[in-house]
């Protein structure tokens, strides 16, 4: 299974898009959150999650491959009709209304972590059967 590298003609060094990282129990945080916001009486809102931070597309893969040792094989792909050079979070407002910062903020912190559980879950997987 190859991934798919949507464009190779951003203005970038790589030329791959920039995006913005975010680690799931980070955004489940961030949900519970205002679901006890809500619970407490509080207006719904509209949150932007994510680091705030962006990374090449050609780096995040680079970096899962160091995390994990596994060659992750990459194709280049035409551009997605649509698809921004640049796409980052901006968290400010869940930050200041309800108290949110990610727990994982680092690309390198968030490969290794979500590498770890697939490697506990995949171990598990093995025991049960």
């Amino acid at each position: 299974m190859n991934i798919k590298i949507f464009g190779t003609d951003y203005p970038a060094p790589d030329g791959s898009c920039v995006r913005d990282y975010v680690y799931v129990s980070d955004l489940a945080q961030a949900h519970l959150l205002a679901l006890k916001s809500l619970l407490s009486g509080g207006d719904s809102a509209i949150y932007n999650l994510g680091n705030s931070r962006g990374y090449f597309v050609r780096d995040v893969i680079e970096t899962a491959r160091n995390v994990t040792g596994h060659p992750v094989p990459a194709i280049n792909a035409d551009r997605r009709t649509g698809d921004p050079a640049m796409l980052i979070a901006d968290s400010k407002r869940i930050c200041m209304e309800l108290g949110w910062k990610p727990r994982y903020e680092d690309l390198n912190t968030i490969i290794k972590t979500a590498w770890t559980w697939h490697q506990h879950e995949v171990d598990l997987r093995r025991n049960r059967f």
